[in-house]
């Protein structure tokens, strides 16, 4: 049940765990396959809009940490760049708010005209409005990251806060440059929270990617994480000079199992398949008959045997930091 992180693998010295041995490798569908045991919960909290949120801090972009901290920052984007009223709401101009989350995405991928037009299904023209709008609202994003890149093509390299490098070199795309401070110092800041959480004492059964899947007692759920948010603020501090930022929770108490949005549907198609196929035994399965717990046994017996990591009161059996992402 443990799962090599491979730490510091990628050039953002991010994590790579194998996909085929991490239970947040393969499709988000088969998360459900994480479930508490009884009595016990586990809580899912991420960072929000993180990647946006450090490139406001570290350019010190006064109108993207405006647009950061009014909780919806594509909106306000669009309400700065003056595409919408500033009374609009979500509910109000959820297109414009749609075209205007997905030029930010873009821009922090890298994306030119071209590949924002496809994103968006509008013409090339439109998307390389919707661009320059991104320029000129963060017209100091823009210097920094152009800096950054510069500094990088000129030193041949390119540090994280706590000094983490990346070198250049000739065929170097200055795309993936530009993404670098990011990514990287994203990468900074979940290790820091990692080290914060578990010297509270806090179980970490797993970081991944901008979040952290933390364990406790049912009936104690919440102050676990308060204790984890409270850590990942602070590490978001330190890394970038004190600006806050914000995470979401989940949190999933036995019976419940875990589970991504974007998988239920197919969790539940499988499960449907596996309660026509028959599982669990009759004779000695209490809630025989009912199909759902029938098909989650299977599931749990086909977690088992992949070697999928299970959390568990016991912290010999917990995902820990040293073998989960």
């Amino acid at each position: 049940n443990r799962c090599l992180l491979s730490p510091f693998r990628s050039k953002t010295g991010r994590n790579q765990p194998s996909n085929a041995r991490y239970i947040f490798g393969p499709s988000c569908w088969l998360r459900g396959l994480i479930k508490p045991q009884h009595g016990r919960a586990v809580a899912y909290i991420d960072y929000s809009q993180q990647e946006f949120a450090i490139a406001a801090a570290l350019s010190g972009d006064e109108a993207m940490m405006e647009a950061y901290r009014s909780a919806d920052p594509y909106l306000t984007f669009a309400k700065q760049a003056g595409a919408v009223p500033r009374s609009a709401t979500k509910e109000s101009h959820p297109d414009v708010r749609a075209q205007f989350k997905i030029c930010a995405l873009a821009v922090q991928f890298g994306m030119g005209p071209g590949s924002l037009a496809q994103s968006l299904g509008r013409p090339e023209a439109h998307a390389r409005e919707l661009l320059d709008l991104h320029h000129r609202v963060f017209a100091c994003y823009w210097q920094w990251s152009q800096a950054a890149v510069d500094h990088a093509m000129l030193r041949g390299h390119l540090d994280t806060v706590f000094g983490w490098r990346v070198h250049t070199a000739s065929h170097t795309n200055p795309r993936s440059l530009a993404n670098f401070p990011m990514q990287a110092n994203g990468a900074e800041i979940l290790r820091l929270a990692c080290c914060l959480a578990t010297e509270q004492g806090i179980p970490v059964c797993a970081p991944v990617h901008d979040a952290l899947l933390v364990e406790g007692d049912a009936d104690c759920i919440e102050e676990v994480v308060q204790h984890t948010q409270d850590a990942m603020v602070e590490a978001g501090r330190f890394v970038l000079d004190g600006f806050d930022l914000r995470t979401d929770v989940e949190v999933f108490r036995w019976p419940d199992r875990y589970m991504d949005s974007r998988g239920k549907e197919m969790w539940a198609t499988v499960m449907a398949i596996l309660d026509e196929g028959g599982g669990g035994d009759p004779e000695t399965d209490a809630t025989a008959g009912t199909g759902e717990t029938d098909a989650h046994d299977v599931a749990d017996s086909y977690a088992s045997e992949r070697g999928y990591p299970r959390t568990h009161a016991d912290p010999s059996n917990l995902l820990t930091i040293s073998s989960i992402r």
